[in-house]
């Protein structure tokens, strides 16, 4: 398509969808129509792949999610439908900037974190490599939350993405199920009737995502929910009119809003709520859709639907499917338990067992009592199959929906070595034993498409200069440029491209900071999810003690840092929080602060999102990937910093062990306790005070938290984190703290050699092309799914 044609569509779409004449459009005006008339280009791609699908009656893949964080579209079908020259000077023939149209646009806010965005890069992958899949997810209207600091504390206000149309989706009102809870189950017969005394609808919204270079194009169908009944006239009439209106705000507080403070019951509640209302509709268009194709043959279901659970979210899955089968399909119990778990894969992100879901029976059978029955029968089930097994699902008065996914699933998998090894040791061990060939292991990979080429286009055209192209869906050969990072001339030609992206963090960060930051200095970034065990608060310790040490010899030729921290924590999530108001504190005192003002400054911009990820990890020159060994199953923040050429400081945890084993360990700075040493670690009494004791840089940095030399006025603002330090630190933050500072250490010495740091960063890119999402499909398709691609 020619940048000429491209701009006759965008005033078409101007004119006749938005209802403006150039002349009068605005920034929004602009932005829409393009985005539309990229839009037109997927539709077809579209059709044709579902048409090819039917036509070839190809097994599909289902991935159910609660989160999907696919960030902005525009740039993204625009780079992969190869449009990016033809957009750019459409645009600018109409008398716009480019650049500023595609930042016109609201990121979806439909994730949080690693999860959401695996899951959005597994879509992509899924569509380049043409396999027929949908993901299933919730059509949050005010998602997670929107981040602002008062005070550096963290504030939460709605997201509002969708105060305007979202331009990308289609609203399908033939897609509709009505989704019941609570009620009573009666007995007839061989069978049970759930009749429901409270329900909702679930409204499908469907996009399009289409793949690299606009080969194959999937669904991404989110559930929105509504009210059966709506708007009451007759209570408006008689002048109720907050209660006219209430039903219907009820119903759409289900899909409102991402993972609500479930730190109250009606928070749980809501929660519960939401994981059976997306779920449930989700597999009611899976059968549907498997019915208008094979009828009453229920026996070809497996053979016909791959259904991926995407953490424990949707675990509710397996209760569901068998009630379909079994209420309302007239199956017998054990024949509906082996279709169901012959679709089922589950997909396991944590090895802490308080993550993994655990419902109160209570409260689950109130809210979903036929479920509780069926759970209850497939634990009995299961028990009569394994005698002497010395785990349930129902236990203490709880529902594990661990191990429920696991008992209905035909194959878990992990998303690291570590982690799957892991797995098969602790939190599933006797499952484990008792199906030794059903974990396996899938290790996380990113999409190139938008990390790479997207993200980076400076260091991608370099990329394509060097080794040709073909890369963007075959990144393992990214190993051809190894041979190049001892060319002096390539080399500055990388160095240019970070020197580049770095200089725009800088001018981003003096526009929304008013901070002055010399992007000579090491970038040092930590941005993801706020938690404990993700050690932010390391981190910020050693940053305290590093600029002590600065104070005490200014002119000990010290190596400049900017350290950038980003992310959010959990309404509910007390410590997360007190975390992010320590980095704040910390940061305003540092940055004022005219004897290291040169030498170390500290960033945490609000409201961390895809978007804000696509500035910093093509900037970072250090990749800050430190949590507590055996505890993060595998992060994909540490790939997508490694690919764009930043070096990292990590622990032996998740991912980082095969990215230090691919990259090299003379590329990797490693630090820290392993695994076993950690286990080890923490079962020896008063561990916490004595890793203190032991380390006089820590406990220097310490005291000036306690004593307010970052809150003054208020000295005992921070002695929540202080206290869980010196008390308990279950994460090992002080035992690792010296290791981590020498490290540090270490690394300061490194970047002072340029020519020798930028070689292992190109390194870091040439050596990272197994991490790609396209890779861990494929194993998705062999070891899990057992599909083939139709491209």
């Amino acid at each position: 398509m020619t940048a000429d044609e491209l701009r006759s569509t965008i005033l078409r779409h101007l004119e006749y969808s938005v209802g403006k004449d150039l002349a009068h459009a605005t920034l929004r005006d602009i932005r829409v129509a393009l985005s539309l008339a990229v839009r037109d280009r997927i539709v077809q791609p579209w059709f044709t792949s579902t048409r090819r699908t039917y036509a070839g009656r190809a097994k599909r893949v289902y991935y159910l999610s609660m989160e999907f964080l696919i960030g902005r579209l525009l740039e993204d079908a625009i780079v992969n439908l190869g449009l990016l020259e033809a957009a750019g000077a459409a645009i600018a023939g109409l008398g716009h900037d480019f650049a500023r149209v595609l930042a016109d646009e609201p990121d979806a806010a439909l994730g949080n974190g690693g999860l959401g965005r695996l899951a959005a890069c597994f879509l992509d992958s899924l569509a380049t490599l043409a396999v027929p899949a949908m993901g299933y997810g919730i059509r949050y209207e005010h998602g997670l939350f929107q981040q602002h600091f008062e005070d550096g504390a963290q504030v939460e206000e709605p997201e509002e993405w969708l105060r305007q149309a979202h331009v990308w989706e289609f609203e399908r009102p033939e897609a509709a199920f009505r989704i019941g809870f609570g009620g009573e189950v009666r007995e007839e017969g061989a069978r049970a009737l759930w009749t429901p005394d409270d329900a909702v609808v679930a409204q499908a919204h469907d996009t399009p995502v289409t793949g690299w270079q606009g080969r194959w194009t999937n669904t991404l169908r989110l559930w929105g929910a509504q009210a059966v009944r709506g708007f009451d006239l007759a209570r408006f009439n008689r002048g109720d009119y907050a209660g006219a209106a209430a039903g219907e705000a009820l119903a759409r507080t289900i899909s409102r809003v991402l993972y609500p403070d479930d730190s109250n019951g009606q928070g749980r509640e809501l929660r519960l709520r939401q994981e059976y209302f997306f779920t449930a509709a989700s597999l009611r268009d899976i059968l549907r859709r498997f019915r208008s194709e094979y009828g009453d043959n229920l026996a070809e279901l497996p053979r016909r639907a791959a259904i991926q659970l995407n953490d424990t979210h949707p675990a509710i899955a397996g209760a569901e499917l068998v009630r379909l089968l079994v209420d309302e399909e007239g199956l017998a119990f054990e024949p509906a338990v082996e279709l169901a778990r012959g679709c089922l894969g589950y997909t396991n992100h944590t090895l802490m067992p308080e993550a993994l879901e655990r419902w109160d029976e209570g409260l689950l059978g109130r809210l979903l009592p036929r479920h509780l029955q069926l759970i209850e029968r497939i634990d009995e089930w299961h028990a009569r199959a394994h005698p002497g097994r010395r785990v349930a699902i129902r236990a203490h008065g709880g529902v594990g929906m661990g191990e429920l996914a696991f008992i209905m699933a035909h194959r878990v998998n992990g998303v690291s070595a570590l982690h799957t090894g892991l797995m098969k040791e602790t939190v599933f061990a006797e499952l484990h034993r008792l199906h030794p060939d059903r974990i396996v292991n899938e290790t996380n990979g990113v999409t190139p498409r938008r990390w790479l080429v997207s993200a980076n286009p400076g260091l991608s055209a370099l990329i394509s200069e060097a080794i040709g192209s073909g890369w963007e869906d075959d990144l393992e050969r990214l190993a051809g440029l190894e041979a190049r990072t001892r060319e002096p001339a390539f080399l500055d030609a990388f160095a240019a491209a970070k020197r580049a992206n770095k200089a725009a963090v800088a001018s981003w960060i003096a526009l929304t900071h008013g901070l002055a930051v010399d992007p000579a200095a090491m970038f040092d970034v930590q941005i993801k999810r706020i938690h404990e065990y993700k050690r932010q608060h390391l981190n910020i310790l050693e940053t305290v003690a590093l600029w002590q040490a600065m104070r005490d010899a200014p002119g000990a030729g010290w190596t400049p840092r900017v350290k950038i921290f980003a992310g959010k924590a959990a309404p509910g999530y007390v410590m997360a929080k007190a975390i992010i108001r320590l980095v704040n504190d910390v940061a305003r005192v540092i940055n004022a602060d005219r004897v290291t003002g040169d030498l170390l400054k500290v960033i945490y911009p609000a409201n961390y999102n895809v978007t804000m990820a696509e500035l910093l990890v093509p900037a970072a020159d250090l990749s800050e990937q430190i949590s507590t060994a055996g505890t993060e199953a595998s992060g994909t923040g540490n790939m997508k910093f490694a690919l764009n050429g930043a070096l990292t400081i990590g622990t032996f945890d998740g991912a980082n062990i095969e990215i230090a084993e691919r990259v090299g360990a003379e590329n990797f700075f490693r630090f820290g306790m392993t695994a076993a040493e950690v286990a080890a670690r923490r079962a020896l009494p008063g561990h916490a005070g004595a890793a203190i004791a032991a380390s006089p840089p820590l406990a220097r940095a310490l005291a000036a938290i306690e004593a307010g030399v970052f809150s003054p006025g208020e000295p005992d603002r921070h002695h929540g984190v202080t206290r869980n330090l010196r008390e308990h630190d279950y994460f090992l933050v002080g035992s690792d703290f010296d290791a981590y500072w020498q490290a540090q250490r270490r690394i300061d010495a490194a970047f002072r050699d340029p020519g020798t740091w930028m070689r292992r960063a190109a390194l870091n890119t040439a050596r990272t092309g197994w991490f790609s999402s396209d890779r861990t499909i494929r194993g998705y398709m062999a070891d899990v799914w057992g599909v083939a691609p139709l491209g």
